[in-house]
């Protein structure tokens, strides 16, 4: 079980993985050695999954896709909204969640866990980890999005 970086805002509390690498637009990656060293675990930030709402379909790009840094790994529909998410590395998708066909939500209840959506062989994680921040620095721009997206309300 990973530690959390965790803050609340208004009514909601948001949280962290201090174990993963993020992207400013609310992708996870989680580098998945000593196991399979070239292959990174790929989700949803409880942020964005929060601020997005309930969850009814996701669609990652098949096993086998090839996807670079930024470019769509996955649209997600919700009852407010559709999500693209881009892919925070550039490789192949050599698996995809199975459990995310009949169960959708568990990216809502467990975005770090059980919710994670797909797995990326990298084409160079050295290059792509550069690009990525770690949570400390994720956590603070979090942070400033949502005290923004409170005043909107």
């Amino acid at each position: 079980m990973p530690e959390y970086l965790e803050t609340t805002v208004d009514k909601f509390t948001f949280r962290v993985a201090k174990d993963r690498l993020y992207t400013a637009q609310g992708a996870w990656a989680f580098w998945m050695q000593p196991e399979t060293p070239n292959r990174v675990r790929v989700g949803l930030t409880d942020y964005l999954q929060q601020r997005s709402g309930d969850i009814a379909f996701a669609s990652v790009q098949p096993v086998g896709t090839n996807v670079a840094a930024g470019e769509r790994l996955v649209e997600i529909e919700t009852i407010k909204t559709m999500v693209e998410l881009p892919s925070p590395v550039s490789g192949t998708v050599v698996e995809v969640n199975p459990a995310l066909d009949a169960t959708p939500e568990l990216i809502n209840q467990e975005p770090y866990d059980k919710g994670w959506l797909a797995v990326i062989e990298t084409a160079n994680w050295e290059t792509d980890r550069t690009k990525l921040m770690e949570a400390e620095a994720y956590f603070s721009v979090m942070v400033a999005e949502a005290h923004e997206e409170l005043k909107k309300l």
